[in-house]
């Protein structure tokens, strides 16, 4: 009986989880909907997260796969810093996208530092549809 409930209990997590993750996400793309983008693309989300830019100062080419590796289901590391960063497959780190202020911070600093400025509403959708068809 006490292996039932908690079968029960993790299943109730995980579909609360799902809950939160698939909010954040509708959210922020309701949020782009008010800045006028009308659908999202994931294939132009991964052609944006696959794309090589140079950095003006150093000359240096980077993508989005530059520090969080090809397999995104695997954890990256930090090109500068060394440090570990989570995996960003939803199948693997559902947790991932489960707050909004967390993933818009990221998109700032993560466009601005890869792309060389911030990230349009649109390319922030689509990368998000890329991501949540992993």
């Amino acid at each position: 009986m006490n292996s039932r409930i908690t079968g029960i209990a993790i299943f109730t997590l995980s579909m609360i989880s799902a809950s939160a993750q698939a909010d954040a996400i509708s959210e922020l793309e309701a949020v782009y909907r008010t800045q006028g983008v009308s659908q999202f693309s994931a294939s132009s989300g991964e052609a944006l997260w696959k794309n090589d830019f140079v950095d003006s100062k150093s000359a240096e080419t980077r993508n989005c796969g530059s520090c969080h590796g090809a397999d995104l289901a695997r954890a990256g590391k930090h090109n500068t810093t060394g440090k570990t960063i989570e995996p960003m497959a939803r199948s693997v780190n559902p947790e991932r996208y489960s707050d909004t202020r967390k993933i818009e911070k990221w998109f700032l600093r993560n466009c601005k530092w890869t792309l060389g400025r911030e990230c349009s509403a649109q390319e922030k959708g689509d990368v998000l549809a890329y991501l949540k068809s992993l």
